[in-house]
Order: C-alpha cells, then structure tokens, then sequence
C-alpha cells in the first residue's frame, strides 16, 4: 500500500528507541532527521515536513512522559498526534440528501471514485446516482456506466451529447429520486482555461454542497499547484486520493490538503467497486505507524459477511459452527468472507500487533502466497461431493487422488487442506459449549495471551 515505506521507516526510526527510559536531546536529534528523511522521501511538502518535524522536536524536549512510559511510547504518541494533526479531520459528509462535484486531471481516477463513492453511500441506506459529464475522453461513459453497474447504482449519461453542462442539469432532473448526486466531470493532462470554465459552468448548475478534488497519490509535489488553482476556481472542501493500492509516495496528496486548508474525504485502496475506506484521521495514522485500526477492521468484517455469498446454502448461520459439527461447507464460507474483507497485507494492517513491524518482517510476497493457498484450497472443495465437504475425515486415499485430479492440484495440497481443516476445528471446538459468559471470558483472555491456539480462527498457519 501507499505510503508504506514512510511507514516503515518511522517505525524503524522509532524503534531505535526500545530499551531507553529516557530520550536525550542527542536522541531527538536523530529522530526528527529520519523522520525529515521519510516525509521528504514521500514527497511531502518541504515546508510541512519542516513544520511537523520542529513541532515533534519542541515536544519530546519539553513534555514531561508519564511515570513508567518508555521513550519509544512516548515519542511514538507525539508522533502520532502530530501527524493526525497535520491530516486534520475528515471531510464532513453528512449521511443526507447532497450533491458532490468531483474535479481534478485526466487519469486522476474521478470516474472510478464516483462509483466508489455511490457504492459506499448506498451500503449506508442512501440511494446515490451518478452523473458523467465528461464529453472530453473517449470512453469516459462506457466506463462510468460499467462502473455503476457493479456497483448497483443510479446512473446518468448522454454518450451523444457535447454539451457537459446541459448534461449535468438533465442528470439531475433525470435522477431526482436519488439522495445523494455525484457528478464526475472531465479532466485534461493539465490545467487549461477550457477546463476552468466547464467546471465553474457544471458548478453553477448543480450547485453543490460538497466539492471534492481527486488526486492520484503518484501525483507528488505537482500536487500543491494543482490543488490551489481547482481552490481558487470552485473552492475544494475535501480531497480523494486514489490508488493508494500502489507503490506511489502519496506525500504530494497530503500536501494538497494542507495546501487547500481542506481534509480527506475517502481512499481508494484498490481496483474493486468495493474498495474504498471513508478517510478516518486516528485509524489511518495509526495503522501508519503500526498500531492497528480496529473501527476500519470492525467495519471490513461486518462488509464481508454481509457480501458472502450464502444462495447456494441459504440455512447456512456462521454462529452454527458455535454449537454444532464444523465441516468444509463452513470452512469455505469463512474463507470466502476472509477473501471479501480485502488484500489480507491491507486487513494485517489493521489488527494491533499484526501490522507494521510484524509485517516489515515478511517477505514482501508473503501475502500473496497466503491468498494464493486460499483460492487453491477453494478450488479443490469445489471438487469434493456433498457428502465429503459435510463429513471430510471420511476422505480416503482414494478420494484424495480423485480429488486431486478433479481439481487440477496435486494430491499433497489436498492434504494440506485437511491439515488446515483440523486445525480450524480444533480451535472452533474450544468455543463450543461454553455454558456462561464467565467462561467464554476466560477463554479469550487466555487467547489474548496467547493460549487460544491459532487466532484469526486458526487461519494462522497459511
């Protein structure tokens, strides 16, 4: 992701810390220069990167630490809030009737954002429509009219007409039962005249209430004189950044807010409908520094359940595991609500303790082999019949090589799946029939200590 080598390397400056009770000046010193290093390597602004590292330098001298706190706990918390303050809030997007006009430059990702954008409105039981009134990029309607099709919502478009702005105000007449209006207009490679005027044009027509500027998180130091000049024209009230699944800097996006004196609408984490996070200042920074981010974890979870496929076994209930036998059928189903909370490299970023200094450690495919083992394991249940799936220690020699051979997989990653589906079992057996609350919390406080034997529901071993 984005921004993970600044991630990186504050974690790694700051490690240089553990074991110290105290910082000493020569300590600070030290630290604000690495941490000048990363911002700048980031392509942060470098007037920003001077004024958030003064800020950090003046507070780790002059705060006292709280009794008992270590020095790397302690810098960690000065970092921490002021790069959550140098971010600001989130954009502020009431859950309401509006309209939003998107803006920026071609390949920005403002058509992609639109429909992200409607999808997450309309998972919180709003109905959003699109409006496309780019008539400058060749395909900018079949793309936009795709895009709102997976993602289930209102769209409006005219692949025949060149006028943007009469497009926008029939859009909106066309879509007036929709609750939310997002209106994605045309970019260019650069700032033109001819730009500047559609856009104020397509402004007076839709009058919004929010006015977002997309930015490409490769965008780097252009970012500053792009984001004032959209500033003096339309005035920005939050920005997106995009493609933040990438190996871009994404430093010049955060200069952008600071340069617009606006704040962070939404993220775009991937190329998904369904990938996209409502930016939350302490959650982003803190998974930033490799401290977790448990309300976005809390919500990816909650997403992924609701999206698991169940059509094919409408009985099937995942507290079922809980009280009765466990078998392949939810085996698969936990897995494929794994697979639809997102890039598990994404999802270890937000559980405390996984992300950040755990995962620097891995190799930089781990991940990727994890979900690979993942989608091979759900090839070879789509071999196996019913009646193996619902009692699987019944599978034979046998039936492995038939299997196996189905599937297209070897006879050894049949067994490896077993193995995980024992293991899985194991752990899901420790939670069955627990009679009071009292034990069920002695249960988890013996996981949290590290007793409950696999965590995450025993999908540790992939």
């Amino acid at each position: 992701m984005v921004l993970d080598d600044l991630g990186t390397s504050l974690r790694g400056t700051l490690d240089k810390l553990r074991g110290k009770s105290r910082v000493s000046e020569e300590d600070i010193g030290e630290i604000v220069k690495e941490i000048q290093r990363s911002l700048l390597s980031a392509d942060v602004d470098v007037s920003l990167v001077m004024e958030l590292s003064d800020s950090i330098e003046r507070r780790a001298l002059e705060e006292e630490p709280p009794a008992g706190t270590p020095a790397r706990d302690f810098v960690l918390r000065i970092v921490y809030e002021e790069l959550v303050d140098l971010i600001g809030e989130s954009t502020d997007l009431p859950l309401e009737e509006q309209t939003i006009l998107l803006a920026g430059l071609q390949g920005s990702g403002k058509t992609t954002s639109a429909a992200k954008m409607a999808w997450w409105f309309s998972t919180k039981g709003l109905r959003p429509a699109v409006i496309q009134t780019d008539t400058f990029r060749p395909g900018a309607y079949d793309q936009a009219k795709e895009m709102t099709e997976r993602a289930e919502v209102d769209f409006y478009g005219d692949p025949d007409a060149d006028d943007p702005v009469e497009i926008a105000r029939e859009g909106l007449e066309a879509t007036s039962e929709a609750d939310v209006h997002i209106v994605d207009t045309a970019g260019r490679h650069a700032l033109e005249d001819d730009l500047i005027d559609e856009i104020e044009q397509i402004e007076g027509v839709v009058e919004p209430d929010t006015s977002l500027l997309v930015l490409d998180a490769a965008i780097g130091q252009g970012a500053k004189d792009q984001a004032r000049q959209f500033d003096e024209s339309i005035g920005i009230d939050g920005v997106v950044i995009t493609k933040l699944d990438g190996t871009a800097k994404g430093g010049g996006a955060l200069t952008a807010v600071d340069q617009t004196d606006s704040s962070i609408a939404f993220l775009g984490t991937g190329e998904e409908v369904q990938d996209v996070e409502r930016f939350e200042p302490d959650g982003f920074i803190s998974r930033l520094l490799g401290m977790g981010d448990l309300g976005q974890l809390a919500e990816r979870v909650e997403r992924a359940m609701q999206q698991t496929d169940i059509e094919d076994d409408e009985e099937w209930d995942p507290e079922d595991m809980l009280t009765g036998q466990f078998t392949l059928n939810d085996m698969q189903k936990q897995m494929e609500a794994m697979n639809n909370m997102g890039p598990l490299d994404q999802v270890m970023d937000m559980i405390p303790g996984f992300g950040g200094g755990i995962k620097d450690q891995l190799p930089d495919d781990a991940m990727d082999v994890t979900q690979e083992r993942m989608r091979t394991f759900s090839v070879i249940m789509d071999s196996m019949t019913d009646t193996e799936k619902e009692y699987p220690k019944a599978i034979g020699a046998s039936q492995i090589e038939r299997i196996a051979r189905g599937s297209g997989t070897s006879e050894e990653q049949v067994r490896e799946l077993l193995q995980q589906y024992k293991m899985m079992e194991r752990t899901i057996k420790q939670f069955q029939g627990m009679g009071s609350d009292k034990e069920m919390q002695r249960m988890m406080q013996q996981m949290q200590q590290g007793g409950g034997g696999g965590g995450m529901g025993g999908m540790g071993p992939f």
